[in-house]
């Protein structure tokens, strides 16, 4: 029974952690292709990086375009 209990509280990090790498995994596979084709939107926030990089899918890496479509985009 103590065991458990002192698991309890770690499932909710581990799954904000497990979603913030995945996100950083993301950001990784993109940062490159941000920077080629959607400097000029890069601060106006990730709507507007993420809608650039769809208009210039057809030029991004593949690694990229992965993390896009397995995000639904």
């Amino acid at each position: 029974m103590a065991r458990f209990l002192l698991f309890v509280p770690l499932v909710p990090f581990v799954l904000l952690t497990s979603a913030a790498s995945a996100q950083q995994q993301g950001h990784d596979a993109c940062a490159r292709d941000v920077v080629r084709h959607c400097r000029a939107v890069m601060n106006d926030g990730d709507s507007a990086v993420l809608a650039c990089l769809k208009e210039h899918r057809g030029r991004i890496s593949k690694a990229c375009e992965k993390v896009l479509v397995e995000h639904g985009q």
